[in-house]
């Protein structure tokens, strides 16, 4: 038997943020790898414009998901170095919401010792700036000072990024302190970017474009084997695999019914609004967050900036972000849950435009709430949207890996992408491949930034949400 025939060979159903990324991190070992993806690319799905590093956006998550999603938000930095938006998130209570500001610093000062003691132990851990400026408190009075300093485009200090929202933000509305703390963006354009430039360089890595799976079998010729079976432009093929690893995302589902391999997830229809505001009096922006109760008509608002004026905006209410009927859970008849054909179809087909604009349109208003002059905003492209699987039937988990069987299949069952990598790695420990590893392809931030904006507008966005902010 030739070495080639040896190899272990892997097959990666969803070419996703989660499939990707193992792709990415198996392909530098000495394996065969087949991806199979229902789009035309890769990473296609659910809005990404964070990394979620300590979950400070969900109050409601526990301090050890917490901790997970920061270790691992580290890892997905250093893996993907340009990806990121390099910008802080300020985090505020508004007088109508029931939470207290106080109540967050316990887990920040928690994450911030963790940080420290991360860059400690490694340098390199130092993604989010010094573990000192991890997190800083605001007073009304403060604000006030802040919003009388010259707008800047290019911060220096903390205090600098707060100059904007100093003077836009209604501050008589809001509990102090407010904080601001570093949670960068993560760009999914130059995510996709990465993986493909990598993907399509690397030897033993066949990437399976517009390729549909409708079969998942044991083969009982090969102990712990598959038989994968697929359809691609209209001709059905078979091939069989050491190992399968169903990354399809909210259709993880459908596959896990195909092998026989039956689980509890919930999956949400989610979106989030491309707009622009042609203000450039305040210089350049953070992120902002106004928690708000998820769910109810004051669920938190969500300002993401991008360059040249473009913001994607989220509100977690029924009217904006979160969708009636939008979350199915499965059954014991099927390991997918069903979501309306209303969502579907949006997945598949776009969105009605009047729809698409009277929502924006509400993400505009929602946000005007707190910012006036942000009423001024318009729609400024279609919508970004997908559905979000979530393992069990706890809405609110965030930090989640992979689950297995000792037959050879594996689940990708991350929540947010930066968990991605840290699935990977673990996939690679259970298969036990630990020689022949080869140096990561390496590409240049302009590369990646390039072949971003060709995605962005392959895709019907604008070129802003690819770039570097």
């Amino acid at each position: 038997m030739d070495k080639r025939q040896s190899r272990k060979r892997i097959a990666i159903i969803g070419g996703g943020i989660a499939g990707s990324s193992i792709a990415m991190y198996l392909s530098e070992y000495d394996i065969d790898i087949n991806v199979f993806e229902e789009g035309t690319s890769l990473v296609n799905g659910p809005p990404i414009c964070h990394l979620h590093a300590g979950g400070n956006l969900y109050r409601e998550i526990s301090d050890e998901q917490c901790t997970t999603l920061l270790t691992e938000s580290i890892e997905t930095v250093r893996y993907f170095p340009h990806t990121l938006n390099e910008r802080p998130t300020i985090i505020a209570i508004p007088k109508v919401d029931k939470g207290q500001p106080e109540a967050l610093l316990p887990r920040l000062k928690l994450l911030q010792k963790i940080y420290s003691k991360l860059i400690e132990d490694d340098q390199s851990n130092q993604v989010f700036g010094p573990a000192s400026d991890y997190f800083k408190t605001y007073s009304k009075l403060d604000l006030q000072r802040i919003a009388s300093y010259p707008p800047t485009n290019n911060p220096k200090t903390l205090d600098d990024w707060l100059i904007g929202f100093s003077k836009q933000v209604d501050l008589n509305q809001l509990k102090y302190p407010i904080v601001l703390v570093q949670e960068y963006g993560l760009s999914v354009f130059r995510m996709a970017a990465t993986a493909q430039l990598t993907l399509s360089n690397q030897s033993n890595v066949t990437l399976n474009y517009a390729s549909s799976v409708n079969g998942v079998v044991k083969n009982e010729e090969h102990h712990n084997g598959w038989v994968l079976s697929y359809t691609k432009e209209s001709q059905v093929y078979s091939d069989t695999f050491d190992y399968v690893i169903n990354s399809a995302g909210f259709k993880t589902g459908i596959i896990d019914d195909l092998a026989n391999k039956p689980k509890k997830r919930l999956v949400e229809f989610k979106a989030a609004y491309v707009t622009h505001w042609g203000n450039e009096n305040y210089g350049k922006w953070p992120e902002i967050i106004f928690h708000g109760e998820r769910g109810t008509p004051q669920g938190m608002a969500q300002f993401t900036p991008y360059p040249n004026g473009y913001f994607q905006l989220h509100g977690m209410t029924e009217e904006i972000t979160l969708f009636k009927n939008g979350l199915s859970s499965s059954c014991h008849l099927s390991a997918h849950p069903k979501l309306p054909k209303e969502f579907n179809k949006k997945i598949t087909q776009g969105w009605d435009q009047k729809v698409q604009k009277e929502r924006t349109q509400k993400a505009i208003d929602y946000l005007a709430q707190f910012m006036p002059e942000f009423a001024q905003a318009r729609p400024g492209g279609k919508a970004l949207y997908g559905a979000q699987q979530i393992p069990g039937d706890d809405i609110t988990l965030r930090a989640a890996n992979i689950s297995y069987t000792s037959d050879g299949y594996f689940r990708a069952e991350i929540v947010k992408a930066s968990s991605a990598i840290t699935c990977a790695k673990e996939i690679a420990q259970l298969i036990r491949l630990q020689e022949n590893k080869k140096s990561a392809l390496i590409f240049t931030i302009e590369e990646v930034e390039k072949k971003a904006e060709a995605l962005a507008k392959e895709r019907g966005y604008p070129v802003e949400l690819a770039q570097v902010y």
